[in-house]
């Protein structure tokens, strides 16, 4: 080798080197797992994601650290960061495979739209965490209701959804034939309901959280399950609503006959237009009895005997 090519190799060495130690720094920057952190957007609209990338893999600590990312200002500032301003987060816990988050009052001080992109946004950053997959909302330890007084209850990333830029989630009003328990628990009556809901819940959902809250103020009509049971999942198919709910409904804390709550679940629901029948599981499981004389393996169909007139 010549002088002059020697001399130009070592002028370009330090370039190569600096070339190496460039890549090696980009790949340490996109080293770890990456998630989306979901902001929400200045004209309150929508929700948008940002990437993020972290090599935490514990679940309670990669919790710590998403919850920390919700409340950090992004570098597009255009978007608005959803733990921020009149939302203080009190506390949370994790129960099995469901998180609870506890705010204080001025959680409630949002606006109505506000209000369920910040849940949007929470929900869909923290259900990507493995070994989480329902988030409750609560205020100072009391759930989290919506604008007619319901109870939001349990939620999962699925119930809210893109809609490429319009509103993430709109209320809708909707009238609603549900069966509660006479005085007595041994019968049906029918109500009428109007509810305010949001559009990115199922109606067969809604029938179901519905039923769960019992009879509002000034219905003559008597409650037919616990009113702590969590809905796991509602889902139809060809004409059948799988209502699959959790321990909770086995229990009954009411003076209600066992063929009252399940045809109280069953007649409400084939009140739906797309729903002909009805399937009940327990944590998907339907090799279960209710009360001990009715088995869940069973696909019920509307019962009207049992409705007074």
């Amino acid at each position: 080798m010549n002088t002059k090519n020697s001399i130009k190799l070592f002028l370009l060495l330090p370039l190569v080197i600096l070339g190496l130690c460039a890549c090696g720094q980009k790949g340490k920057q996109e080293q770890g797992r990456r998630y989306e952190i979901f902001y929400v957007n200045h004209e309150e609209t929508a929700i948008f994601a940002g990437e993020y990338r972290t090599e935490t893999t514990d679940r309670d600590a990669l919790l710590r650290e998403l919850i920390e990312q919700l409340g950090t200002v992004p570098e597009k500032l255009e978007y608005k960061v959803p733990l921020s301003g009149s939302l203080k987060l009190l506390g949370y816990s994790v129960t099995e495979d469901q998180l609870t988050l506890n705010f204080d009052e001025g959680y409630l001080t949002q606006s109505v739209t506000t209000e369920v992109l910040v849940r949007a946004a929470i929900v869909r950053t923290l259900t990507q965490i493995d070994g989480i997959r329902y988030i409750s909302f609560q205020i100072k330890t009391e759930p989290l209701k919506d604008a007619s007084g319901n109870v939001i209850g349990v939620m999962t990333a699925d119930m809210f959804v893109d809609n490429a830029g319009n509103e993430i989630n709109t209320y809708e009003k909707a009238k609603l034939t549900l069966y509660l328990a006479n005085e007595t628990g041994d019968r049906l009556e029918k109500v009428t309901r109007t509810v305010i809901y949001s559009s990115n819940i199922s109606m067969e959902k809604l029938v179901v959280e519905q039923l769960i809250a019992g009879p509002q103020e000034g219905d003559k009509v008597y409650p037919v399950m616990n009113p702590d049971t969590r809905i796991v999942s509602v889902n139809t198919k060809d004409g059948i609503c799988y209502v699959n709910l959790d321990n909770t409904f086995l229990t009954q804390i009411y003076n209600v006959n066992s063929e009252v709550t399940i045809y109280a679940l069953t007649n409400s629901l084939v009140e739906l237009p797309n729903v002909n029948k009805v399937q009940i599981s327990i944590n998907g499981d339907t090799n279960v009895s209710y009360k001990e004389n009715i088995s869940l393996s069973t696909v019920f169909e509307r019962n009207l005997e049992l409705v007074d007139q």
